[in-house]
């Protein structure tokens, strides 16, 4: 008996470590001599070969496995699944393989109860959560669940993914989950302070492009978590000077992305991160302005000056923005043909809001033709010597001083006026390859 225990566990060892490796030669003999191995986990954490394959990237170990009936969605000790695994560490082919074979994303570990959309969130695998929520738009379980529900899934101790990618300083999630409906204001259960929103916890970890992130999506600087506190407290807490200047409600309201807008939420991807960068961009002088009688600066190289002034200072008047006259144009409206610049774009596009009452939203019609705008695209410049040439090309030497502008002969005098920052004034405030052991899970208060 206890030589026949040897053998198995010799056995099981041989493969485990040659799943972690990769060793597929050593996987395939053994499993030959044995087929039952396959269904065989490890003894005190119950791994099977999918977790391990899922948790090391082991690609064509998984694969051979799932091919080999083993089922997606088995769990190990603390319930997790391999897309668990795959989702922390950051194994992007396993985790797009096991949605391909069907693993449900609406399962809840034992430890937290969080799900593989917490996991990538909290370790900040951003190609892990895009590949997750797409999986969730089509999925039968999320489909009978609510994609919005999906998103704001909150675990055993009442936190969504936005809240762990907030606590963990991870803004490309934070980004992604916001982008795609995540609330920015939820408060938690018993995650970190009681009653404590994305923007208390962005303040607590100090990353300032968290924080940028939630406020230019309509974080409230002044809600308050289960003690009281509102989230520039906290910053002063933690001693993060800069996210506490940008969180003092004394201190200028940033400009906030208009995301109950249906119109911006259909728009061209290309076009809408154009608008973002816009409205980041004027965040970044109210920022510099914040914080220029303090002791910090802005951290994010994205924010250098670098580079800011120089289309508008080289490129001919027949090139800017005939509403603000300072930008390039870079955005442009499909179906008329007309042209403006991403700042002026965004502030006419949230000069229409909707009715509070009737949920009615009045498209923005173009200035220059007053035709509904459907649809917005990134600009294309159209040369009879240089061809068709995207608007990242627009400060290229070749087109300085010979584009020439359809805006002008159409403009309309009542946008003249229009700056960029006065429009915006108005859209109100609003590493190894094991698995990882228990105590990395540990989320202190």
């Amino acid at each position: 008996m206890g030589q026949g225990l040897s053998c198995t566990t010799s056995k099981e060892h041989e493969l485990f470590t040659a799943v972690q490796y990769g060793d597929i030669d050593m996987v395939n003999d053994l499993l030959e001599k044995d087929p039952n191995l396959v269904h065989h986990t490890t003894l005190y954490d119950r791994h099977s070969v999918l977790h391990v394959a899922a948790a090391n990237g082991q690609i064509e170990i998984l694969d051979f496995a799932l091919n080999r009936s083993v089922k997606p969605d088995v769990l190990n000790r603390y319930k997790q699944t391999p897309l668990m695994l795959a989702a922390m560490h950051g194994k992007i082919c396993c985790v797009k393989r096991l949605l391909r074979a069907g693993a449900n994303i609406l399962k809840f570990d034992s430890i937290f109860g969080r799900t593989c959309l917490h996991y990538a969130a909290y370790y900040g695998h951003a190609d892990c959560l895009q590949a997750i929520l797409a999986a969730a738009e089509s999925s039968p379980v999320a489909v009978s669940w609510g994609y919005a529900r999906f998103v704001n899934i909150r675990d055993g101790r009442g936190a969504t993914p936005l809240h762990l990618a907030s606590r963990q300083k991870r803004p490309e999630c934070v980004h992604i989950l916001l982008n795609r409906g995540a609330l920015v204001c939820a408060s938690t259960g018993g995650y970190g302070c009681p009653g404590s929103t994305p923007l208390h916890l962005a303040a607590r970890g100090g990353s300032i492009d968290c924080v940028r992130a939630l406020l230019a999506w309509g974080a409230d600087r002044v809600q308050r978590d289960a003690s009281g506190r509102i989230p520039y407290v906290v910053a002063l807490k933690h001693k993060h000077g800069a996210s506490a200047a940008l969180l003092d409600p004394a201190s200028a309201e940033p400009l906030v992305w208009p995301a109950p807008l249906k119109f911006i939420s259909e728009l061209d991807r290309e076009a809408k991160a154009l608008l973002e960068q816009a409205l980041l961009e004027a965040n970044r002088v109210r920022e510099k302005n914040i914080l220029k009688h303090t002791a910090y600066s802005l951290p994010s190289p994205s924010y250098s000056d670098v580079g800011t002034d120089d289309n508008t200072s080289e490129t001919s008047d027949t090139e800017l923005c005939c509403i603000c006259f300072e930008q390039v144009c870079n955005i442009e409206v499909e179906d008329c043909g007309h042209q403006m610049c991403a700042q002026c774009t965004l502030a006419l596009c949230c000069h229409n809001k909707p009715n509070p009452t009737t949920a009615c939203l009045t498209p923005p019609v173009c200035p220059f033709c007053r035709s509904s705008i459907a649809r917005l695209v990134v600009a294309k410049i159209k040369d009879q010597d240089y061809g068709d040439l995207d608007s990242g090309d627009i400060g290229s030497p070749k087109l300085r001083k010979s584009r020439k502008s359809c805006n002008f002969s159409e403009g309309s005098s009542s946008f003249k006026g229009l700056t960029a920052v006065g429009s915006f004034g108005k859209m109100g405030g609003r590493g190894s390859g094991r698995i990882a052991a228990d105590n990395e899970w540990v989320d202190k208060p």
